[in-house]
């Protein structure tokens, strides 16, 4: 059985919620192949999905020191800092990630979240904005964002 036939398999089962059987078919690729980004992302998947942020993080931190260039990693590591209360700490996380992130809308859209709630509105708004012109349907999301209360008469 070939690495890309095992990923399939397991992104296969998880895209049918099938948790348990993704998680397997992971823990079946060879342990020489476990810090490869790809089975890293999906395992970082599980995790977020069942909001186990501190296992998360630490292996949304894993996956930004062995593909530094990823920006996931830093996506997801500034995420479960957000949500374990350390605002600050995601600011600064999705600051260091690679420059390739800031043509992604979402990279906007997180830093405008951190911003709302670090008490900056005029940074919040600056990066949202960019967000919506990148991607628009961000602002609808950004309607109902809990962590965008403070700012949402500026959208």
């Amino acid at each position: 059985m070939t690495l890309e036939w095992q990923l399939r398999s397991a992104c296969g089962y998880a895209e049918l919620g099938m948790d348990r059987e993704s998680m397997a078919a992971l823990d079946a690729i060879p342990k020489g192949e476990q810090n490869r980004p790809e089975v890293l992302l999906l395992r970082l998947h599980h995790l977020m999905h069942r909001k186990s942020w501190t296992r998360a993080l630490a292996l949304s931190r894993k996956l930004c020191r062995i593909a530094p260039d990823c920006g996931a990693g830093f996506l997801h590591a500034g995420f479960c800092l957000n949500q374990l209360g350390k605002t600050a700490e995601a600011r600064q996380i999705l600051l260091q990630g690679p420059s390739a992130l800031r043509r992604e809308p979402i990279y906007y859209y997180n830093m405008g979240c951190y911003e709302a709630l670090l008490g900056n509105p005029r940074d919040a708004q600056k990066h949202l904005q960019i967000s919506f012109q990148m991607d628009a349907s961000f602002r609808t999301i950004a309607k109902t964002d809990p962590d965008l209360k403070t700012v949402q008469a500026l959208l």
